[in-house]
């Protein structure tokens, strides 16, 4: 929501700083960075729900601060803190999923996941660059910190646990209080949960991974870049929209509608294919992980293909509506890469604690 009124923002704090101007609407990604380094082991600890409430809540209070920044550091900081809670359904999402759904249906609910994350950042600047322009960019903040404050009630009192490990706990804890057998123990008893740990686990074991296993090095490092272009698109598409093309502060928003299309094409088809693959494979008992990727060989046509004609049509100065166009192939093909269900399929063990090393690349 963010990105279209970046020039009001700058304006504001009597700022004319291009880099620092791209800065302040990427750091927020920055953010995500550090949250998977925390946010994971804290959900293995302490489990899934309460990990949830607190970053609910903690989005809340960073973005009223931000809506009340004094000054660009101060609202620096702050997008920096919102970015590192406000990645948390991002970052331990596939270990709920992990929780909940069965290998044959997880194509299909990744890709209905992936909405949230994929059109956020294409429905926030329509709706950014409307309110910023009528109501001024601190109401951005506002109008998020009310609806995190309503998401953070909400998942108080109606989210439950998924962590198996906690769980089991929970249950043998309640039947030795019931039976008075101290004998009654989990599972899970036996395994190595001390904070240290379970940090060391947590953040060694995805880094073991990241450079030791050629597949998993090169998939992520793919994906970081593909998502490297995506968020160079989110910063720079109002620069090239409003000083070329001359769109309005709330117009610019409308730029991201081309992504946005693009996107919900290739979640649908990816996700679909995915599992369609999946089960065809397990019936002729012939399935390895690597099957979860043949999405991504169409995917990967598709983003050189929109990088070249969304760059071309703004460097010559064509229609509008002819580098959208371009934007839709970028969308269609990264959100064709399904490595986040690649991971946790060839590398069973991992699939608990959050895929660490995906996070950061992304």
């Amino acid at each position: 929501m963010f990105a279209p009124v970046i020039a009001q923002v700058m304006t504001s704090f009597n700022s004319s700083n291009p880099l620092l101007a791209s800065f302040v609407v990427s750091v927020w990604v920055l953010g995500y960075v550090f949250g998977p380094l925390f946010l994971g082991p804290l959900s293995e600890l302490y489990g899934r729900q309460p990990v949830y409430v607190v970053c609910n809540v903690l989005f809340t209070i960073f973005n009223i601060a931000t809506a009340l920044a004094p000054n660009l550091a101060s609202l620096v900081i702050f997008r920096f803190l919102a970015g590192t809670v406000g990645g948390c359904p991002i970052t331990i999402g596939a270990g709920t999923f992990g929780d909940l759904i069965k290998p044959a249906s997880r194509g299909k609910i990744v890709a209905i996941w992936g909405l949230g994350p994929m059109l956020g950042p294409i429905i926030g600047p329509i709706a950014g660059g409307y309110l910023g322009e009528d109501a001024g960019w601190r109401w951005i903040c506002w109008t998020l910190s009310i609806a995190a404050g309503v998401g953070a009630i909400a998942s108080a009192l109606f989210q439950e646990e998924t962590y198996p490990v906690i769980l089991l706990e929970r249950k043998a804890a309640r039947l030795r209080k019931e039976t008075g057998n101290e004998n009654l123990r989990s599972s899970f008893a036996d395994m190595e949960r001390k904070p240290s740990q379970v940090f060391a686990r947590s953040i060694i074991r995805p880094l073991r991974l990241l450079f030791l296993s050629p597949v998993v090095s090169v998939l992520s490092t793919y994906q970081g870049v593909m998502y490297g272009y995506l968020y160079l698109l989110f910063t720079t598409l109002p620069f090239v929209f409003q000083y070329q093309y001359h769109f309005s502060t709330g117009s610019v928003g409308l730029s991201y509608l081309g992504l946005g299309v693009g996107s919900l094409v290739g979640l649908a088809i990816a996700g679909v294919m995915s599992d369609r693959i999946y089960k065809k494979k397990i019936a002729l008992d012939r399935w390895t992980p690597e099957d979860r990727l043949i999405p991504l060989i169409g995917g990967a046509f598709f983003i050189p293909v929109g990088l070249f004609w969304y760059g071309w049509a703004a460097q010559a100065g064509t229609h509008w509506i002819v580098p959208i166009l371009g934007t839709a192939f970028i969308g269609i093909g990264v959100n064709a890469l399904m490595v986040s269900i690649y991971i946790p399929s060839s590398t069973p063990h991992a699939n608990r604690p959050t895929d660490v090393h995906n996070n950061i690349l992304h």
